[in-house]
């Protein structure tokens, strides 16, 4: 059973200040959405609002955030914790495990390991020369904090996320930082993914999902969007509604594209 149950609004946001986010028509038009699977997947066209209200149900889930600094503070989620307060999250039990990751957020986080492993490695390296002249033990005491960090750093992370593929470095961090029971919202998390490390997410969702975890996915992704058994709302409508994979217009226009490119490509 889905730790959030739902997500309503407070009231009818068709009265809310016409600034953003309450000026997005579908933001505007809320009605109550159920997540009755674990696994619910929020698609649209590019402005319509799906990320939009990810980023305020992380807020109002109180989520941590990975690669930013906390959603309550982060400039960029301002707006966002406007609609957190309109939002009337329904728990069926309620989890403070999870985390809420955009794609952009992992490039500038996977930057920011790297940054800090090259200072953790000149920190050893200037302390090796300090205390070249001391004794073993004095040596290893003041190396202590810099190798337990690093060590910590690359047993979790890597030797280097940055010198695998970027769906690779994204895949090794998701599972990383993922613990069992949790709620987990992720915004695009396709960008850094090849069609193959889209296969190989499907496959951790379902693994992490049988582990007891709920995940809200607000991507474009038809092969994503094909998790079995998953909810599906379309934010090309107003107010949002159930739709199913077949039906998905993001699904028919890739079909139809692979089936006769050349037929899309003579338009162009």
């Amino acid at each position: 059973m889905p730790f959030l149950r739902s997500v309503t609004p407070k009231g009818s946001l068709h009265d809310s200040p016409k600034t953003f986010p309450f000026s997005v028509p579908v933001v505007r038009a809320l009605e109550s959405l159920t997540l009755p699977t674990p696994v619910t997947f929020f698609v649209g066209e590019n402005g319509s609002g799906k990320s939009t209200l990810l980023e305020g149900i992380a807020v109002a889930a109180k989520l941590p955030t990975i690669g930013t600094e906390s959603a309550a503070t982060d400039a960029s989620l301002a707006a966002q914790r406007a609609l957190a307060q309109q939002l009337q999250l329904v728990w069926n039990e309620r989890t403070r495990k999870g985390f809420f990751l955009r794609a952009e957020d992992f490039f500038g986080f996977t930057k920011y390991l790297s940054r800090l492993r090259t200072e953790l490695q000149q920190r050893v390296a200037e302390i090796e020369v300090e205390y070249a002249g001391r004794s073993a033990w004095a040596r290893g005491l003041a190396l202590g904090p810099a190798t337990v960090s690093l060590a910590d750093l690359e047993r979790r992370y890597g030797v280097d996320l940055d010198a695998n593929s970027h769906g690779e470095s994204f895949l090794k961090l998701f599972r990383s930082r993922f613990i069992p029971g949790g709620l987990y919202l992720l915004d695009e998390p396709e960008a850094p993914l090849s069609p193959q490390s889209q296969l190989g997410l499907i496959a951790m969702l379902k693994d992490m999902v049988a582990e007891r975890s709920q995940f809200i996915i607000a991507t474009h992704s038809p092969i994503l969007l094909a998790f079995p058994d998953a909810t599906i709302y379309s934010f090309d409508h107003q107010p949002a509604r159930r739709v199913a994979f077949e039906d998905l217009e993001h699904v028919k226009l890739t079909r139809d594209f692979l089936n006769a490119p050349e037929a899309f490509l003579r338009r162009l």
